[in-house]
């Protein structure tokens, strides 16, 4: 496409492809303002290759540059391997996806995410499969804080919840694929009533991605013996880890008066009994 490019956006060409390890790390203003274009030309020049918006180039941008990286993901479990090395392979490729997903983290999402958990009432955690024993966890670290949380394991009990949200509270809405019917319908009720939308996934141009007020991308790769839905998981995990201790800071008063009554109840249970 380069040589049908206007004058404007060969430059912009040239400096991505001179650049590219830098942009994926840099927000639309940061990038306009080195190349003295406005927001909407980057914004334009990502749409004619091909992509939603420049929040999607630069991942597809990043995902290139660790196209090495990706490849050794894999286990690769040989029938030379011992029981130790397998141990090894598996903890190799958890370390690798919790690498990737914190490169692919955005400063602008992350900083949305906790802003929308900073101005809520009350918090709903759904999931469905795999992703219900996240939503579970994120629902048990989040009892222990001053946000009322929520979760129930039950599908139809989720979607009862989902219906009583309001326009003060929000969601974290987890999938892998972003693309099921229940999860869909799920996070379309939760926009209805005008609640915000946390979603964590691992295809940031699902459907579930889209609706969502902002959204999480958690990298896997799928493996000869388990699913990129089970080895995103532990990433999935992390994300929700990380917005957790951030809700905490940010309201380390109220946190810590929530963390001591709950300490104080599971202290009591650890003393023997007469």
């Amino acid at each position: 496409m380069y040589n049908d490019f206007s004058p404007t956006e060969k430059n912009i060409a040239d400096y991505i492809t001179q650049n590219s390890n830098e942009i994926g790390h840099q927000t639309i203003s940061e990038l306009s303002k080195i190349l003295g274009v406005a927001d909407s030309t980057i914004f334009q020049f990502t749409k004619k290759l091909g992509f939603n918006g420049f929040k999607d180039f630069k991942i597809a941008l990043l995902l290139k540059s660790n196209e090495i990286i990706n490849e050794t993901i894999h286990e690769s479990i040989s029938k030379d391997d011992n029981e130790i090395t397998i141990a090894q392979k598996v903890f190799d490729s958890n370390c690798t996806t919790l690498s990737m997903t914190k490169d692919f983290l955005l400063e602008e999402d992350f900083k949305k995410a906790v802003s929308i958990l900073n101005n809520s009432h009350h918090l709903f955690l759904f999931g469905i499969g795999g992703s219900e024993i996240v939503a579970a966890d994120g629902h048990h670290k989040f009892l222990r804080s001053s946000m009322k949380a929520f979760h129930n394991s039950d599908y139809h009990v989720q979607l009862m919840d989902a219906a009583r949200l309001s326009k003060d509270d929000c969601a974290i809405i987890i999938s892998h694929t972003g693309q099921s019917r229940e999860i869909i319908e799920l996070a379309k009720i939760v926009k209805d009533t005008q609640a915000q939308i946390i979603s964590i996934t691992s295809y940031p141009s699902s459907n579930l991605a889209k609706i969502s007020d902002v959204s999480l991308i958690s990298v896997s790769s799928e493996v000869e013996f388990r699913t990129e839905a089970l080895a995103s998981r532990i990433a999935q995990l992390s994300l929700i880890d990380s917005l957790y201790v951030a809700y905490q800071f940010y309201n380390s008063d109220k946190s810590s008066e929530s963390l001591s009554k709950i300490r104080n109840v599971i202290s009591n249970l650890n003393e023997p009994i007469d």
